[in-house]
C-alpha cells in the first residue's frame, strides 16, 4: 500500500496487528499524524484504510493503547 505525502508516494508495509498514528517519511522528511476524526495516518494517507476499519470492527484507537505504534 502507498502513503500520500505532501509531494509523491511511498510503498509502506501497514501493520496488520496495531495502528500507526506518527508517520516520518525518509525521503522528504515529512511527518504524518491523522486528520481530524481517521484514527491512524493508514486511514488519513494511506490508499487503503487500516485493518480494524477495512473488517468493520472500528477504529484503531478501540484496540487499546498497547496496539499503537507511536
Amino acid at each position: 500500500m502507498s502513503l500520500r505525502m505532501p509531494y509523491h508516494e511511498k510503498t509502506e508495509t501497514m501493520p496488520t496487528d496495531s495502528c500507526q498514528y506518527f508517520y516520518e517519511c525518509e525521503s522528504c522528511g515529512s511527518l504524518l499524524k491523522p486528520k481530524q476524526g481517521d484514527c491512524c495516518v493508514f486511514c488519513s494517507y494511506g490508499t487503503v484504510a487500516c485493518p480494524p476499519i477495512q473488517q468493520g470492527s472500528g477504529c484503531c484507537a478501540s484496540v487499546g493503547d498497547d496496539k499503537l505504534l507511536f
